[in-house]
């Protein structure tokens, strides 16, 4: 919200912005008529002017490149015909109009009688592009509708000559221009149709005015052209120009070269399609005679594997070949009882008795001296373990200890004097020494 508290305050380039799209809107497309002003073509190509009548001007403006199909040079004062789009010019605030069409005013009610007629047309359907028959792809022969003597049927001729030479060609001659045109032209149209001659019919002139080419907005005309049962090409004017007749024909062509580019068939294109399709039929019967070459071969190898001459050869090859594969099974069969033999009789040896005899005799022999031989190693370590032992025993023994000056005490019953208190005046002690026994009384 701003700081007035409105929240509907506008900024003027958006005001401009509303207003542009209000006016393109609500006038997506006007005719207007007025006298050129302020004419001016710049460097870019683009044309700027105003339309003006007594009370008011307009600005205008054509941009390139429509302003460079303009069929006159526009000029102050000149009065004419536009078609465009209203809009606004925003960084000026002002609405101009935008157009994709200009024409002198002289064909304006021409022009407002064109429009009329095809909306109606249209409407009823007659240009639907449902109701128009495709070009036979190969045609035949060809009907021309055009001024003998105008540059269109040598431009055609020209065409079809280099595209398609066996194309048959007749040039119906009809005025393309004045009040007796249409009429003249729907009555050659009628007799070509029920000739049943042509397969194709081309309606065509070069270019012009409006007014020129007006024969070809003719409503009967197009009528009958929609209502033909031979495919119908138009080729009327220039690219730029629109008829009636090329809106109801079941072809509509830029001019009328381009016509004739599109009904004749392309002879190149053909010849390089039929070499491909020879080339094809071609590889085919070579692919088919090298085929039936091979199977000429299979069924002559065939033929002559069966001749008796060939069966009793090749029986007496497999004769052969089974007798060398009897004769190595035999060898190999024999190679092989031989050696189990040899090894059967190796076998039968190593079991004999005299021979198991003495291997027993060795091997007890091999055992008698193992067991001498361990049984002295076993005296011999038990001999040194006894040493051992008695030499550990003679360092305890109380007899060693004895045998150097000492006495061990007893009571008589044996127990072991080890202190004086076991013993008291009186008791009798048996002191034993290195040489023998004393037997003592304690006195004290």
């Amino acid at each position: 919200m701003t700081e007035s508290g409105r929240d509907d305050i506008l900024s003027p380039s958006q005001l401009n912005t509303l207003a542009r799209n209000l006016l393109e809107d609500t006038f997506p497309m006007v005719w207007v008529e007025g006298e050129l002003g302020n004419v001016a073509r710049p460097s870019s190509g683009h044309l700027y002017l105003t339309l003006k009548d007594e009370r008011a001007q307009v600005r205008a403006a054509m941009f390139k490149p429509k302003a460079g199909w303009l069929k006159f040079v526009p000029r102050e004062g000149m009065r004419v015909l536009a078609r465009g789009r209203l809009t606004l010019y925003e960084a000026r605030g002002e609405y101009q109009l935008v157009l994709d069409h200009m024409e002198e005013a002289g064909e304006g009610a021409l022009r407002r009688a064109f429009e009329e007629l095809k909306a109606k047309l249209q409407a009823e359907g007659l240009f639907d592009a449902a109701r128009k028959r495709p070009l036979p792809a190969f045609p035949r022969r060809i009907g021309v509708l055009t001024s003998s003597t105008g540059a269109a049927v040598r431009d055609v001729i020209s065409v079809f000559a280099r595209r398609f030479p066996l194309l048959e060609v007749d040039v119906l001659p009809v005025p393309v221009q004045g009040s007796t045109a249409a009429a003249q032209i729907r009555g050659m149209l009628s007799r070509a149709i029920a000739a049943h001659r042509y397969d194709v019919l081309l309606l065509t002139r070069g270019g012009g005015s409006l007014e020129d080419l007006w024969a070809f907005n003719d409503e009967q005309l197009a009528r009958a052209i929609a209502a033909s049962p031979v495919p119908i090409v138009s080729a009327v004017g220039h690219e730029t120009d629109f008829s009636l007749s090329d809106f109801a024909a079941d072809l509509r062509a830029p001019t009328p070269s381009v016509a004739a580019e599109l009904i004749a068939p392309d002879r190149v294109a053909l010849l390089q399609r039929v070499r491909r399709l020879q080339q094809r039929l071609d590889d085919q019967e070579q692919h088919r005679l090298r085929a039936a070459m091979q199977r000429l071969d299979r069924v002559s190898l065939r033929l002559h594997a069966q001749r008796p001459q060939a069966r009793l050869a090749l029986l007496r090859s497999r004769e052969r070949d089974a007798r060398r594969r009897l004769d190595a099974i035999l060898a190999r069969r024999l190679q092989e009882a031989l050696a189990r033999t040899r090894h059967a009789g190796a076998r039968l040896r190593n079991q004999a008795p005299e021979r198991r005899l003495a291997l027993l005799a060795q091997r007890m022999d091999s055992l008698r001296a193992r067991a001498r031989s361990s049984l002295q190693s076993r005296m011999q370590l038990d001999q040194q373990r006894l040493t051992g032992l008695a030499r550990a025993l003679a360092a305890i023994s109380p007899l060693a200890t004895v045998a150097r000056g000492y006495a061990i005490l007893h009571h008589e019953d044996g127990h072991l004097v080890r202190s004086v208190k076991d013993a008291k005046p009186g008791d009798p002690i048996r002191a034993q020494l290195a040489d023998g026994e004393l037997h003592v009384r304690v006195e004290d």
